[in-house]
């Protein structure tokens, strides 16, 4: 996989004409992670991509690490929507938007779990955690998702000036993405380590 002209080049890459994200997207300093809260990769990746949509992203990355890129990294996504970090607002302007495929916080009922649209999501896809004298239950992100994330968000921090890895949870308080079961302080480690 490689970096051309501001996308992502490779067999393992799907692009979808996002044709509603027009604005030029100058210097990206920050790369901000999402939960899609879809049931699959590609069914988000074509809601992003709808023109009737309000929202998009840069790319949606599937459980099993397949990526479907709709705007190019030089042109503006609406993935952060009210959001500040570090004194600036409206995170749109600086950043790139990475939406895993995850159905993100799972209700449990007797020994199932599932999803806000109600797919049942195995046990072996829980991640469990324990805070406040409260449990949470949610849906994990496998390796090759990981794997891949690392290695795109490595090409972005070589291309551009990325500084910041956030979740969407760091941006804003209206939400949770990419949650509990997202392990965001390995995963940056692995993204800057590689660049020093």
């Amino acid at each position: 996989m490689t970096l051309f002209e501001h996308t992502l080049q490779g067999n393992e890459i799907t692009r979808l004409a996002c044709s509603k994200n027009t604005q030029p997207l100058i210097h990206p300093d920050t790369i901000v992670i999402h939960a899609t809260g879809g049931s699959s990769a590609e069914s988000s990746a074509r809601y992003l991509a709808n023109k009737a949509t309000p929202v998009s992203a840069h790319l949606v990355i599937g459980r099993r690490g397949e990526i479907y890129q709709l705007v190019p990294f030089n042109v503006i996504a609406w993935h952060a929507g009210k959001s500040t970090h570090k004194g600036r607002t409206n995170l749109n302007r600086y950043s790139i938007g990475i939406e895993l495929d995850n159905a993100g916080k799972l209700h449990r009922r007797g020994f199932q779990f599932f999803t806000e649209f109600g797919k049942e999501i195995m046990p072996s896809e829980v991640y469990t955690d324990y805070r406040e004298s409260k449990l949470s239950f949610w849906h994990t992100y496998t390796e090759p998702q990981l794997n891949t994330l690392v290695k795109i968000c490595r090409l972005l921090v070589a291309r551009y000036p990325v500084q910041y890895f956030l979740r969407h949870s760091d941006i804003t308080s209206r939400k949770i993405d990419p949650g509990l079961a997202f392990p965001f302080e390995a995963v940056r480690k692995q993204i800057f380590m590689s660049n020093l």
